[in-house]
């Protein structure tokens, strides 16, 4: 990375973290814009390690207070609206969306919403800076460790659902009791309803389609693509998780925000091991 460039990467987990672990991404921009960026769902919860300026955080109160260094960031289900307040350097772990109990190690119900504090628990940890997969390579170690020294497993019918989910397949008739139940597996697992999981889906598809440099697509097309029925319906769901329009968003967005947006995943070389 050149001096003063913003720079974002993605790279594959190592084998023995691909079930739990979707992608480890790092971020850095040595010279931010100080303007409020907001990140919006995506179904997946993360274990986010900063090396650079803390982001402040707002609040339900619009007061906005700093993050801690290290963070797990539950499930959301309305926007998170953050600013930086220095030169940024971060990396990340994108958990599948049920791949983070197991290091959580409680019902990821408690942390949607959220983003708890990990300093105490990555205390002594360290990462490279300016060293996208020198970082990745010891991020993805020190998970390594944690796995050996817990219970990390998948609920093959949770991990089914989410596959339908995320291609569009319809699910399958269950009884009411049925339901029940896979409502609190989903809650314990997941931290968010097999419904608003697929919604949650349905509205990161607008972003793959309106980011791709090879469509050119209004807002309003991608999303009919993405599944939504009409403009109304979308313009809700973008209220509901950005808390603004897609042209709002489209218009106002900077760094990190779009950048995690807009991306696809496209491994990085060098992989870690």
């Amino acid at each position: 990375m050149a001096s003063g460039e913003e720079r974002y990467q993605e790279f594959a987990p190592p084998p023995a973290l691909r079930l739990f672990v979707r992608v480890i991404w790092t971020y850095a921009a040595p010279d931010p814009s100080p303007t409020i960026q907001r990140i919006a769902p995506d179904g997946c919860s993360e274990l986010i390690f900063d090396l650079g300026a803390p982001y402040a955080e707002q609040g339900d109160d619009g007061e906005f207070r700093l993050q801690p260094s290290a963070l797990f960031a539950g499930q959301m289900t309305r926007p998170l609206v953050m600013r930086p307040t220095g030169p940024t350097e971060l990396v990340a772990v994108r958990f599948e969306p049920d791949g983070a109990r197991g290091f959580l190690g409680r019902p990821l119900s408690e942390a949607t919403n959220r983003r708890l504090d990990m300093v105490q628990r990555l205390a002594g940890f360290v990462a490279p800076t300016g060293d996208p997969a020198g970082q990745v390579a010891a991020i993805a170690v020190w998970l390594e460790a944690q796995r050996r020294g817990a219970d990390w497993t998948i609920d093959p019918a949770i991990r089914a659902e989410i596959e339908d989910a995320m291609a569009e397949r319809p699910a399958p008739a269950r009884s009411p009791s049925e339901q029940r139940a896979l409502q609190r597996r989903f809650a314990d697992r997941v931290g968010v309803s097999p419904r608003l999981l697929r919604s949650i889906f349905r509205f990161r598809r607008v972003f793959d389609h309106a980011a791709d440099p090879d469509r050119a697509e209004s807002w309003l097309a991608a999303g009919l693509e993405a599944g939504y029925f009409d403009q109304p319906q979308m313009a809700r769901d973008f209220r509901r998780f950005l808390g603004c329009t897609a042209t709002d968003w489209a218009r106002e967005q900077h760094e990190l925000a779009r950048a995690i947006a807009s991306q696809t995943y496209k491994p990085s070389e060098p992989q870690p091991a």
